[in-house]
Parts: C-alpha cells; structure tokens; sequence
C-alpha cells in the first residue's frame, strides 16, 4: 500500500525526539477501524446533514468499505440522492475518563449501492465475515448493500492533532 501523508487542520510538525519511531498513520488507522464494529455514517440531505449508525467491513487495503440498510431508510433514500458520504469511527467508550486519550478518523468518500448478482456476494461476505449475526439481514430483498469508495481518511489524536491520510489503489 502506498501512503500520501498530508497536513490537516490543528496539524503541528512533530518534534524529533530520541523515542522509538511512531506507528505509521496507515496501521493507526487500521487499528482503530479493526477494534470498533460500528460506525456513524454521514450523509448530506437537502437542507441538513444526517448521521446513522451502522455495522460495517472494511477492505484489507482500507479503499472500501461495506455496510447494509433497508430500503425503507431515511439513509438509503438520502444516499440515493447524493453519493458523497463519510464514515466516523472512534473509540471513545473506552477511554470516558480520559479524552486525551480518544482517537477518531473519518473515512470520506463516494457510496454506490451493490446490485444483486456477483458483486454483491463479495461485498455482502466481507459484511457477514464481521458481523455474522447479520447475514440473514444482509441477504433480505429489502435491504440494500452499499459499498464506499473512501477518498481519504482524517485521523485525529489528542482532540486536536489531526493527519489525512489517502490510501491510494495499487493497481491489478
């Protein structure tokens, strides 16, 4: 996997100092993303934005992720109308003494609903290899899978330290 590492807001050059090196941003990330199950999914209406809970499944590379949702959701109709979309996962119910300690990324990018037929089998058993109690749910008539196709990542530490980091394809 190719890394791009780009400043982002409150970013402050780091300091040398004679520790050991820090863990790359990308396996921070995946870290993080590996030890929550659920996610708020964040999508745009046409006046207001609007946040869902969701369990969801990532790709081993981190350039896509999975979730599902009835048809008959607020979420499926907005995602229908605009693709963009962010995924924010955190880890905040395991630190509520300690916010310095909380680490958050948001995972940005395009959603396109998965059809029926192959695809849909590779993305719903990624979805179903995390959550298996949801595979009945996953295969009903009147859920929709969506895949997203994340663009970059904004990972905050520290309530203020935050690093982008962009996951690039490697191709074939």
């Amino acid at each position: 996997m190719i890394e791009k590492l780009t400043p982002g807001l409150g970013y402050k050059e780091k300091e040398p100092s004679s520790k050991k090196p820090e863990e790359p941003l990308s396996l921070q990330i995946k870290r993080l993303i590996e030890s929550q199950p659920f996610a708020v999914l964040c999508t745009q209406g046409e006046q207001h934005p609007y946040g869902s809970l969701v369990a969801f499944s990532m790709t081993e590379d981190l350039t896509s992720a999975v979730f599902a949702t009835p048809v008959t959701t607020r979420k499926f109709k907005l995602l229908n109308q605009n693709d963009r979309a962010a995924l924010f996962i955190d880890n905040r119910c395991q630190h509520p003494d300690n916010m310095m300690n909380i680490e958050a990324v948001t995972a940005t990018g395009q959603a396109r609903r998965v059809e029926r037929g192959k695809d849909f089998e590779l993305w719903s058993h990624l979805l179903t290899a995390r959550h298996e109690h949801l595979s009945s749910f996953v295969h009903s008539p009147s859920v929709a899978l969506f895949r997203i196709e994340i663009v970059r990542y904004f990972h905050v530490v520290r309530f203020q330290e935050v690093l982008q980091w962009i996951p690039e394809r490697i191709p074939g």
